[in-house]
């Protein structure tokens, strides 16, 4: 088999109404998957998988889970029936093992709305196997980096690895009746002081998470930034394949390393 190498990307998941109102972002998703290799198996970080130490999912068909409240019916009856993959998610563990990173396997969890919400888009057949990886909050930036370094050799096999959070994310800003707004400064710089970080590889300054511009104004809590520093330990060359912003100040953006 002629195996090609994916990058990793991270993904801003928006509000769970994505999977019914794709925005602008839906498209790009898809635009995005068409233009790749199709994985052998996706493996994904998502905000909504906090946890004490790194875990990994070993379910060999989790569960759909809708883990939020107050929205249309029909968004509940979505289902994405992608297996897992018990025997990539023992290689993981023994990765992780060999980096002296402690990590536990999770056998019971569901799969939340940051996995797959957006796959939704990008492989709607939810015919490619998907493994789920917690992201362990009582890490620091640097380790939660490290967890992407350590995968990244992983994309030579034609494994996608995706950090899926937000660039901004602070519920108590958005509009949720008026979606078009204007974007408020202190989300587009903030998002704008990222980006030009990370085209200069100054991946560093990212990291330093704490001391970045309108920090807590963008991220009250940090699990929708967090998925950021997976993604950036994956590669190297970073380019953004998508940017807007949703209902004012929720950033949508999408960014790829190779």
């Amino acid at each position: 088999m002629n195996l090609q190498t994916l990058p990793g990307l991270f993904i801003s998941h928006g509000s769970p109404m994505l999977a019914l109102d794709p925005e602008q972002v839906g498209p790009a998703l898809h635009r995005l998957s068409i233009n790749l290799p199709k994985p052998n198996a996706i493996i994904v970080m998502s905000a909504h998988w906090e946890s004490q130490a790194l875990e990994v999912s070993t379910a060999t068909r989790p569960e759909t889970w809708h883990d939020f409240r107050g929205f249309p019916a029909e968004l509940y009856e979505i289902r994405y029936p992608a297996s897992g993959n018990i025997e990539l998610s023992e290689r993981l563990l023994e990765r992780f093992a060999n980096a002296n990173i402690h990590a536990n396997a999770n056998s019971t969890r569901p799969r939340d709305h940051g996995v797959w919400m957006p796959l939704l888009h990008m492989y709607p057949e939810a015919d490619i196997p998907v493994i789920e990886i917690s992201l362990p909050m009582q890490g620091s930036a640097e380790d939660i980096y490290q967890i992407g370094k350590t995968l990244a050799e992983l994309r030579q096999e034609q494994i996608l690895l995706i950090g899926s959070g937000s660039i901004t994310h602070n519920l108590s800003e958005l509009s949720w009746q008026t979606r078009q707004l204007a974007t408020p400064t202190w989300a587009s710089n903030f998002r704008n002081y990222i980006v030009q970080k990370l085209q200069q590889h100054d991946f560093e300054t990212v990291l330093d998470w704490e001391n970045l511009p309108y920090l807590e104004k963008n991220h009250p809590t940090l699990e929708h930034l967090a998925p950021l520093f997976f993604a950036m330990g994956t590669g190297h060359r970073f380019s953004i394949v998508h940017s807007s912003f949703s209902m004012g100040s929720l950033g949508m953006d999408i960014y790829r390393f190779d």
